[in-house]
Protein backbone atom coordinates (compact mmCIF):
# COMPACT_ATOMS: atom_id res chain seq x y z
CA UNK A 1 0.00 0.00 0.00
CA UNK A 2 0.93 3.31 -0.98
CA UNK A 3 1.05 5.50 2.42
CA UNK A 4 2.04 8.96 0.71
CA UNK A 5 -0.89 8.14 -1.68
CA UNK A 6 -3.09 7.53 1.19
CA UNK A 7 -2.11 10.25 3.14
CA UNK A 8 -3.03 12.54 0.40
CA UNK A 9 -6.34 10.82 -0.28
CA UNK A 10 -7.65 11.46 3.16
CA UNK A 11 -6.09 14.65 4.37
CA UNK A 12 -8.44 16.78 2.74
CA UNK A 13 -11.36 14.82 4.29
CA UNK A 14 -9.90 14.89 7.55
CA UNK A 15 -11.74 18.07 8.79
CA UNK A 16 -14.57 16.64 7.95
CA UNK A 17 -14.59 13.00 8.89
CA UNK A 18 -13.47 14.15 12.88
CA UNK A 19 -16.37 16.14 13.02
CA UNK A 20 -18.54 13.37 10.73
CA UNK A 21 -22.32 14.48 10.34
CA UNK A 22 -24.55 17.49 9.28
CA UNK A 23 -24.13 20.11 6.33
CA UNK A 24 -20.94 19.84 6.88
CA UNK A 25 -20.95 16.44 5.21
CA UNK A 26 -23.25 17.48 2.35
CA UNK A 27 -20.45 19.87 1.78
CA UNK A 28 -17.90 17.91 1.72
CA UNK A 29 -19.73 15.92 -1.28
CA UNK A 30 -20.73 18.47 -3.30
CA UNK A 31 -16.77 19.53 -3.17
CA UNK A 32 -14.81 16.19 -3.72
CA UNK A 33 -17.62 14.10 -5.27
CA UNK A 34 -20.00 11.50 -3.65
CA UNK A 35 -17.70 8.38 -4.13
CA UNK A 36 -14.64 10.27 -3.15
CA UNK A 37 -16.21 10.83 -0.02
CA UNK A 38 -18.20 7.80 0.49
CA UNK A 39 -14.62 6.08 -0.01
CA UNK A 40 -12.74 8.42 2.33
CA UNK A 41 -15.35 7.43 5.13
CA UNK A 42 -15.08 3.74 4.56
CA UNK A 43 -11.01 4.43 5.00
CA UNK A 44 -11.79 6.54 7.99
CA UNK A 45 -14.25 3.54 9.73
CA UNK A 46 -11.16 1.21 9.90
CA UNK A 47 -9.07 3.51 10.50
CA UNK A 48 -10.70 5.87 13.51
CA UNK A 49 -9.96 2.67 16.11
CA UNK A 50 -6.96 2.83 15.50
CA UNK A 51 -6.11 6.38 15.54
CA UNK A 52 -8.01 7.09 18.61
CA UNK A 53 -6.35 4.34 21.09
CA UNK A 54 -2.75 5.56 19.72
CA UNK A 55 -2.51 9.40 20.84
CA UNK A 56 0.44 10.16 18.42
CA UNK A 57 -1.41 9.23 15.83
CA UNK A 58 -4.91 10.92 17.02
CA UNK A 59 -3.21 14.20 17.36
CA UNK A 60 -1.54 13.86 14.12
CA UNK A 61 -4.75 13.36 12.24
CA UNK A 62 -5.76 15.98 14.40
CA UNK A 63 -3.04 18.60 13.17
CA UNK A 64 -3.48 17.69 9.68
CA UNK A 65 -7.63 18.25 10.25
CA UNK A 66 -6.67 22.07 11.75
CA UNK A 67 -3.84 22.85 8.47
CA UNK A 68 -4.30 19.80 5.70
CA UNK A 69 -2.30 21.86 3.68
CA UNK A 70 0.56 21.91 5.70
CA UNK A 71 3.42 19.17 4.06
CA UNK A 72 5.03 19.26 7.68
CA UNK A 73 1.76 18.26 9.47
CA UNK A 74 0.92 15.50 6.44
CA UNK A 75 4.31 13.96 7.07
CA UNK A 76 3.67 13.11 10.82
CA UNK A 77 0.47 11.71 10.30
CA UNK A 78 1.86 9.90 7.32
CA UNK A 79 4.90 8.78 9.50
CA UNK A 80 2.16 7.44 12.21
CA UNK A 81 -0.08 5.87 9.62
CA UNK A 82 2.86 4.00 8.13
CA UNK A 83 3.99 2.66 11.39
CA UNK A 84 0.14 1.69 12.51
CA UNK A 85 -0.15 -0.33 9.33
CA UNK A 86 3.34 -1.70 9.33
CA UNK A 87 1.97 -3.02 13.05
CA UNK A 88 -1.49 -4.26 11.88
CA UNK A 89 -0.97 -6.35 8.45
CA UNK A 90 -4.84 -7.21 8.09
CA UNK A 91 -5.80 -3.17 8.97
CA UNK A 92 -3.51 -2.85 5.67
CA UNK A 93 -5.26 -4.74 3.70
CA UNK A 94 -8.61 -4.49 4.55
CA UNK A 95 -7.73 -0.17 3.34
CA UNK A 96 -6.00 -1.60 0.52
CA UNK A 97 -9.20 -3.48 -0.34
CA UNK A 98 -11.41 -0.08 -0.12
CA UNK A 99 -9.00 2.00 -2.31
CA UNK A 100 -9.51 -0.97 -5.14
CA UNK A 101 -13.22 -1.17 -5.14
CA UNK A 102 -14.24 0.61 -8.52
CA UNK A 103 -11.22 0.89 -10.08
CA UNK A 104 -10.93 -0.10 -13.54
CA UNK A 105 -9.52 -3.81 -14.32
CA UNK A 106 -8.97 -4.28 -10.08
CA UNK A 107 -6.26 -2.37 -9.74
CA UNK A 108 -5.34 0.57 -7.47
CA UNK A 109 -5.85 4.22 -8.52
CA UNK A 110 -8.72 6.11 -9.92
CA UNK A 111 -9.58 7.18 -13.69
CA UNK A 112 -8.71 10.61 -14.51
CA UNK A 113 -10.34 12.72 -16.78
CA UNK A 114 -9.16 16.24 -16.83
CA UNK A 115 -8.57 19.55 -19.02
CA UNK A 116 -6.17 22.21 -18.80
CA UNK A 117 -6.45 25.04 -20.81
CA UNK A 118 -3.80 27.93 -20.54
CA UNK A 119 -2.81 31.58 -21.43
CA UNK A 120 0.83 32.86 -20.74
CA UNK A 121 1.31 31.96 -16.94
CA UNK A 122 -2.18 31.45 -16.33
CA UNK A 123 -3.50 27.52 -16.17
CA UNK A 124 -6.88 26.38 -15.02
CA UNK A 125 -8.11 22.53 -15.09
CA UNK A 126 -10.95 20.80 -14.44
CA UNK A 127 -10.46 16.85 -13.26
CA UNK A 128 -12.73 14.33 -12.82
CA UNK A 129 -12.86 11.50 -11.43
CA UNK A 130 -10.12 11.20 -8.91
CA UNK A 131 -7.09 13.26 -6.81
CA UNK A 132 -4.51 14.95 -8.43
CA UNK A 133 -1.02 15.37 -6.83
CA UNK A 134 1.58 17.04 -8.57
CA UNK A 135 4.02 19.59 -9.49
CA UNK A 136 4.98 21.29 -12.83
CA UNK A 137 7.97 23.51 -12.77
CA UNK A 138 9.25 25.14 -16.56
CA UNK A 139 7.30 24.70 -19.69
CA UNK A 140 5.12 22.27 -20.59
CA UNK A 141 3.77 21.72 -24.25
CA UNK A 142 0.82 19.01 -24.87
CA UNK A 143 0.34 17.65 -28.21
Amino acid sequence: MDIVLLTAFLSPFLPFLIKLGGKASEKVAEKFGEDAWNKAKAVWSKLHPEVEAKEDMKVAAEQVAIKPESEARKAVFQEELETLLKDNPELAQAIAKILQEDAPDGTPGNQIIQTVTGNQNQVTGQVTGGNVLGNVQGNVTLN
